[in-house]
């Protein structure tokens, strides 16, 4: 007969052992979320650079499995005919490889452990998936997606390219990447390119209905007979005229200030902040720059170089990042320029309204004057603007803080 003592002793193995993976499934859970939920510089000799290069690799690369599955759901109809598949599944590969391999290092190392279990297991999951071998087949196009690959590519450029230049031109110095508030910022990034695809619908929808019957044809011609470099630089300069009075409207009219102020709340400037938009004040603006490139009928090959330049410029305005631009500051939009638009400095309100071309504010008298200073604080005045990519866009519905007068 066993004893009472070696049957309670016996029951606690058991229960150790049946509690112990749902506790560590509980601890890497929790430890993998105050990761995301923290800010700040990332201490060196603790692993973290490795653990957030593995992580974060570890989820591009299940949703880039993802996209592999359902291509005709995840992935944006313009982006594929210029895809190398090949070349898609190599660079799959390399990052599974990459993140696979620093997760395992730091395990092995026994260096934030729980963090790289979840970045271990997402690489895992995504191999289990078909990793870079996911056959891709014939697919219905003309189907509903949402831009899962562009946000990929998107994000993959981004840090590579602009986290580099803030690291290696700093505006402040001593500004971490992940910033206060860098979530909520991520938030509206990845949404912003999720909906690439109803905000593309929505805006060819009102441009054809709202400006169709302004287009002639032969006029259009004469446009884009025009030689391509010439006809770019005019094609940036009708698009930020009309992104000047818009964006002016925004500020002055204080029903739009309501929308807009959700661009204006971010206090910390760097790549990621230019995201932080009202969805319904992406979709405005994209219609009011793109009616009179439409109506003029500029060049598809034109069309695609401003696309070019503003999705870099309004990614690199943002940045932070100085450099010495000399004369060419009165002449284009620089990260300085853009800077002191997003300040809550006196000197700074309702100023600085261009996104390409600066001689247009030193035109309407609405450029700031500072001599090659720096603000000294960004943000709405009074910063009376929610925390939370949905309390955000929900902000210009539940009225407004705001003071009298138009903020920056």
């Amino acid at each position: 007969m066993t004893h009472p003592s070696r049957r309670k002793f016996a029951h606690k193995l058991i229960d150790a052992a049946v509690m112990a993976p749902a506790e560590r499934l509980g601890v890497v859970v929790d430890d993998t979320r105050e990761m995301f939920r923290g800010s700040g510089e990332l201490e060196p000799g603790k692993a973290m650079v490795t653990t957030a290069i593995a992580m974060s690799l570890a989820i591009l690369c299940l949703l880039g499995v993802l996209a592999f599955h359902f291509p005709q759901y995840l992935t944006t109809p313009e982006l594929r005919a210029k895809y190398s598949v090949d070349l898609l599944r190599q660079a799959l590969f390399g990052a599974l490889l990459m993140a696979g391999a620093l997760s395992l290092g730091n395990l092995i190392l026994n260096r934030q452990r729980n963090i790289n279990i979840a970045a271990f297991v997402l690489v895992i999951a995504a191999v289990a998936l078909g990793g870079s071998r996911v056959p891709v087949g014939n697919f219905p196009d003309h189907t509903p997606y949402i831009g899962l690959d562009w946000f990929i590519l998107d994000l993959l450029g981004s840090t590579l390219i602009f986290v580099v230049i803030e690291k290696l031109f700093p505006l402040y110095k001593g500004q971490p990447i992940f910033r206060p508030e860098w979530q909520t910022d991520m938030k509206h990034f990845a949404v912003n390119h999720f909906i690439v695809g109803l905000a593309l619908l929505t805006v060819n929808f009102l441009l054809h209905h709202l400006f169709g019957w302004l287009v002639r044809s032969d006029f259009q011609q004469f446009v884009q007979h025009i030689g391509f470099v010439p006809q770019l630089l005019l094609c940036v300069l009708v698009a930020d005229m009309a992104q000047y009075w818009t964006h002016r409207a925004y500020h002055e009219v204080p029903f739009l200030w309501r929308f807009h102020s959700v661009h204006h709340s971010v206090k910390t400037m760097d790549w990621l902040a230019g995201s932080r938009q009202s969805m319904l004040e992406l979709i405005a603006t994209r219609v009011c720059v793109l009616a009179p490139l439409y109506i003029l009928g500029f060049s598809e090959a034109v069309m695609n170089g401003y696309i070019l330049i503003v999705g870099f410029q309004a990614v690199f305005n943002h940045a932070n990042v100085h450099l010495p631009w000399g004369p060419l500051k009165y002449v284009i939009v620089t990260p300085n320029f853009h800077h002191w638009h997003h300040a809550s400095d006196d000197i700074a309100i309702d100023k600085n309204y261009a996104a390409h071309y600066a001689f247009i504010d030193y035109l309407f008298g609405t450029a700031v004057k500072t001599d090659d200073k720096f603000p000294a604080h960004y943000g709405v005045v009074g910063d009376y603007m929610p925390d939370g990519f949905i309390n955000q866009q929900l902000f210009p519905f539940r009225g407004s803080t705001k003071p009298a007068e138009p903020t920056a």
